[in-house]
């Protein structure tokens, strides 16, 4: 059964905000969560940078993010859209697509005119209009692949 979601900007000091670290904090993706909920309670995000979750009936089903800098030592490489998570509960439903689509709508509004979002695997992004640039190394040392979308 496919639930209808709504998806916001999350601005700082607010009861979303509090609503998504909790979110994070519990969340399933173990290598990344302590990062991004460490971002979130610091607010370590600066000018146009953000958060978007998606809401399931009043629900925080998803998440991603806009940023300047991402895993990488790339920083003429930006914006990222990264963060991407769906609870389990909820994938299969698009709602990674829609947070990305949202997110790269929010870009576009500040100016930008391309996005990039990298991963280990091939095949996803690309049903949402991203295409593959290169490889590139992470800070881990591991090689991942570079996507980016003209918006």
């Amino acid at each position: 059964m496919k639930s209808k979601a709504t998806i916001i900007k999350v601005d700082g000091n607010t009861d979303t905000a509090d609503r998504l670290l909790s979110f994070v904090e519990n969340c399933s993706w173990t290598g990344v969560k302590d990062h991004i909920a460490e971002m979130i309670r610091s607010r370590e995000f600066s000018d146009w940078e953000t958060m978007f979750v998606a809401l399931v009936d009043g629900k925080i089903a998803g998440m991603a993010s806009a940023l300047k800098t991402d895993y990488y030592p790339l920083p003429d490489i930006y914006p990222w859209v990264s963060c991407i998570f769906v609870s389990e509960e909820y994938r299969g439903q698009k709602l990674s697509g829609r947070l990305i689509e949202f997110a790269n709508g929010y870009l576009k509004e500040k100016g930008f005119r391309r996005s990039y979002i990298a991963s280990e695997f091939f095949g996803l992004y690309e049903q949402y209009g991203y295409a593959y640039i290169k490889d590139i190394v992470n800070y881990g040392g591991g090689v991942d692949h570079l996507f980016a979308k003209e918006l």
